[in-house]
């Protein structure tokens, strides 16, 4: 750690800015156990500084389901309990961009955060992305919404680094996840490199690679059990910005037993073909689902408590590299 970094670090790391993130509640959520609502309740008690919802989250009683008045009560109560809320969409297509936005306009939600799932040859793949980022550039710039695109699996980070770069539209840029890149045969110091210059949220979550041919699908874990370098990266996410932090939403997405296959293979070409994926989803138990879903409550609350410890442990590092 240089004294650069020991400088941020005590200056950041007790205000950085951790969300609740809905898909730690995912299977609760699907099962309409937690609720949008709940969520809001949760990261209040919790002292968070926001919520990170999906629009399809908690299926009848989702966000995508409500009123225009209830989306507004929804986020009065956010605005009351003092959160920031960000609002997420599976695809990239109009029509769901169209959505999320009207969702977060009416809720009162700081940015929007889509991916892409299209299936075809890489080159076709990026062009339809291209856009769709275009699009939502021509349509919604004005909205004053943050747009991020997440590293999903599918492409990898420096393809998405540029689509960013390329796309000349200030409110647009990164969401680096913990764990996705393994899925694109990446791993998340190299992937960080590439896309550090414009990231500004992130989803924290642990996860094992699981070797699929010459690529890797990955499974996720409790976090601190998996095989991502949680607190080099979350120092180098940390120290992101000179004048201020670039990274603005730190997401708690703790998500034991989700499963995604390998997409990208050592010996694809330039040019290879990407599957279709439908949107992330962690399977149901078919049996003991109580205890499963208590499971779920409580691995979401201990990730809360395993990010406070690293960061502490990075802030006592800090404060003696500061007293050499």
């Amino acid at each position: 750690m240089t004294n650069i970094e020991a400088q941020k670090i005590i200056e950041r790391i007790d205000s950085m800015p951790l969300y609740l993130h809905a898909y730690a509640f995912h299977l609760n959520m699907r099962k309409e156990r937690i609720l949008p609502d709940d969520l809001l309740e949760i990261a209040k008690k919790l002292y968070l500084t926001g919520a990170k919802i999906h629009v399809e989250d908690g299926e009848t009683q989702a966000l995508k389901t409500m009123s225009d008045e209830q989306l507004e009560a929804f986020g009065q109560k956010a605005k009351e309990y003092n959160l920031d809320l960000k609002i997420e969409t599976s695809s990239s297509a109009a029509s769901a961009i169209d959505e999320a936005v009207h969702i977060a306009l009416k809720t009162g939600a700081s940015s929007i955060r889509f991916y892409p799932r299209y299936e075809g040859n890489l080159q076709d793949v990026l062009q339809k992305v291209k856009a769709d980022i275009q699009y939502i550039k021509d349509t919604h710039e004005h909205t004053g919404l943050k747009f991020v695109i997440e590293q999903h699996e599918d492409l990898k980070s420096h393809e998405l680094n540029q689509l960013v770069e390329e796309a000349d539209f200030p409110n647009f840029s990164l969401l680096f996840d913990f764990g996705n890149m393994f899925n694109a045969n990446e791993l998340p110091l190299d992937a960080f490199d590439k896309m550090k210059d414009n990231i500004t949220q992130v989803h924290m979550k642990d996860a094992v690679r699981v070797p699929e041919g010459k690529g890797f699908g990955h499974k996720a874990s409790l976090s601190g059990e998996g095989e991502v370098p949680f607190k080099t990266l979350l120092k180098k996410l940390i120290c992101l910005g000179d004048e201020k932090p670039q990274v603005v939403s730190f997401g708690l997405e703790e998500e034991v037993d989700y499963y995604a296959p390998a997409f990208r293979f050592d010996d694809e070409g330039d040019n290879p073909w990407i599957p279709y994926r439908g949107a992330s989803e962690t399977p149901m138990p078919t049996e003991g689902l109580d205890a499963r879903l208590e499971k779920e409550m409580n691995d979401a609350i201990n990730q809360l408590a395993f990010v406070r410890n690293i960061a502490e442990e990075l802030k006592q590092e800090a404060i003696a590299v500061l007293n050499k």
